[in-house]
């Protein structure tokens, strides 16, 4: 079984560098999804609430035997459940239907900036990690205008900021500012959600060749070698299997430099923007 490294958050947990987002499972299809996973080796399962598939996950953690402390659980608290009163009622029904009573890692799915409650809301979060129902916390989609109130607030830095990244899109002041408060990077659709202009660019369709690998692979990779924490969605068990199969090479520092070269900046953004989302 591939061994998955972990990675440090400030907190003092860890995390697996390397795990399976159910992001547009079918709730039909979840159960079997999480369930191939587990089979496979994956310990680290990334839902959110507005997936509507917490209950397949659950479905999966209690039928595979596996221990609750060798797994790693994320979910995330939806745009309409931001504010002190909502923020714990909202997560303790994301664990009634995960059949859990805590989650690993709770975050903030978007900073919603129009509603102007992030910041009790994080209040929120920090008390529901005091009172273990999260062991640790963090957010998701937060840009710099975001995050630096949140941080200007409190006394607490979330510990990763889960966001779009690939190739084509890097964040470069972001990442910098996350790396100045030891927050992780967690990257959403690492390989653009398997998109086809990405996968057929040059410079990793020669690393591909070069290492025997598949552009999904080789792009996973250049996530892992920056540090990055994944976490690419597929139904299909083997395609599981082959994302789990990154620790057996490595990409040069050239052809690192290469992928890293391919970003285009806010152009190169193929979803919602942060802002965008209330």
């Amino acid at each position: 079984m591939t061994k998955i490294p972990d990675m440090m958050l400030h907190d003092g947990n860890t995390i697996p560098q390397l795990g399976v987002g159910v992001f547009k499972v079918a709730p039909e299809e979840t159960e079997r999804v999480v369930t191939d996973a587990l089979e496979i080796g994956y310990r680290h399962i990334d839902t959110a609430r507005i997936y509507g598939n917490e209950e397949g996950v659950g479905k999966a953690i209690k039928h595979s035997g596996i221990a609750r402390d060798e797994l790693f659980v994320t979910t995330k608290l939806w745009n309409d459940d931001h504010g002190a009163a909502t923020t714990r009622p909202a997560l303790e029904k994301s664990l009634e239907r995960l059949g859990l009573d805590h989650v690993d890692l709770y975050l903030i799915h978007w900073p919603a900036p129009e509603q102007g409650l992030a910041i009790p809301t994080w209040e929120e979060m920090i008390e529901l990690r005091e009172a273990g129902l999260a062991t640790s916390i963090g957010v998701c989609n937060f840009l710099p205008e975001h995050l630096e109130p949140l941080l200007a607030a409190t006394d607490e830095a979330p510990v990763v900021d889960q966001i779009e990244q690939h190739p084509y899109l890097q964040q470069p002041e972001l990442r910098r500012l996350l790396e100045r408060n030891e927050i992780r990077t967690e990257a959403w659709a690492p390989i653009g959600q398997a998109n086809e202009a990405l996968l057929a660019e040059r410079a990793i369709v020669d690393a591909a060749n070069a290492h025997g690998k598949t552009p999904a692979q080789t792009i996973l990779r250049w996530h892992i070698q920056r540090g990055t924490i994944i976490f690419p969605k597929s139904t299909h068990k083997e395609r599981l299997q082959e994302n789990l199969e990154l620790f057996g090479f490595e990409l040069t520092n050239e052809e690192m430099d290469a992928i890293t070269a391919l970003d285009k900046g806010e152009e190169g953004r193929l979803f919602t923007h942060p802002r965008d989302l209330n």
